[in-house]
């Protein structure tokens, strides 16, 4: 009896190797005409894989999340008898993630950093535009503690204090949720803290005009004037072209408004070019009104928009940044 591989190579002409796997596996099988079946189950492969992509690689960054969790918990459990001689004992675990995260953001989206020579010696709120992830704010606060061993604590939604196993991520990066009174007490400290005042709405809604939607939100600029600390803005190109949100269907609208959860779903994770601009600090001022302190940061964020992204977006063109050296014309 002749063997499969014989079969393959006997004869006055040699198959293919993709015609001998399927002669294989019709004889192991017994299943005549396989092939057409083979044909068919690549061609749903193909159909669907674009589609595929667009939502598994944003289960990549969430893994990416917990694989960090991981590392913090073997970490905690390596260093509990150095935590009771230690004034931080998670140095050394922000070092290590700090280091992945950047090489995450250098590898996958050409990450680049402008204007880190804004961030203040002492403290400063950086207010910064939200994207449909917050992953520019991780790679920037990686980039921070590389270049200038400096923490940047966060205000973030509730739900995220929800998400499971979140908790030492949370703890040991210094999120908070608020109030008032915790954000001046952290700008206080002399550190540095950032808030996105359109937060998750402006996250889920906003789109490829990159449209501001802050609302009359003004309690980041009094805790600002409360902490007398300057305010940092801060805008990355392409942020939304890395990420993209279904947040045009006015039905997924109306359920966010009525339960105030993320229940509207993102696709992408496109290795697009990322670059975060910090601009020129805006100083504490004691005779400047919140109202007004508002509204000349939610100017200042627009004119690093204007300025360094291109309207519409366009993820095409993004991905094609990472191979162009220039910026956006003036």
């Amino acid at each position: 009896m002749t063997g499969g591989n014989e079969s393959c190579t006997g004869g006055p002409t040699s198959m293919s190797y993709l015609t001998c796997l399927t002669y294989i596996l019709e004889e192991w099988t017994g299943v005549e005409d396989i092939g057409d079946y083979l044909s068919y189950a690549f061609y749903i492969l193909w159909l669907f894989f674009p589609l595929v992509v667009v939502f598994v690689l944003p289960g990549v960054i969430v893994i990416l999340f917990y694989v960090s969790i991981l590392w913090l918990h073997i970490y905690k459990r390596k260093n509990e008898i150095k935590e009771a001689y230690s004034h931080d004992v998670w140095i050394g675990a922000r070092e290590v993630l700090a280091t992945i995260w950047d090489g995450h953001g250098r590898i996958w989206h050409g990450y680049e950093l402008h204007g880190i020579e804004n961030i203040p010696q002492g403290p400063g709120l950086v207010v910064f535009y939200h994207g449909a992830t917050p992953l520019d704010f991780v790679y920037f606060t990686a980039r921070l503690h590389i270049m200038k061993k400096r923490c940047c604590s966060v205000v973030a939604d509730h739900f995220v204090f929800r998400l499971p196993g979140f908790r030492i991520l949370l703890d040991v990066f210094g999120v908070i949720h608020g109030p008032k009174e915790a954000c001046v007490g952290t700008l206080e400290k002399g550190h540095l803290l950032a808030i996105a005042p359109g937060g998750v709405r402006e996250a889920l809604f906003s789109d490829e005009m990159y449209t501001i939607l802050w609302s009359d939100r003004k309690g980041f600029a009094q805790v600002a004037i409360d902490a007398k600390v300057p305010i940092i803005p801060m805008f990355t190109q392409n942020v939304r072209e890395g990420f993209r949100t279904l947040g045009g269907i006015k039905i997924l609208r109306s359920l966010y408004e009525r339960i105030r959860l993320p229940v509207v779903p993102l696709y992408g994770g496109f290795p697009v070019k990322l670059r975060t601009y910090i601009g020129e600090p805006i100083p504490y001022e004691p005779n400047m009104t919140a109202e007004e302190l508002a509204a000349k940061t939610k100017a200042a964020v627009q004119a690093l928009i204007e300025k360094h992204q291109k309207i519409p977006g366009n993820i095409f063109r993004a991905l094609m940044e990472r191979f162009q050296t220039q910026k956006k014309e003036d």
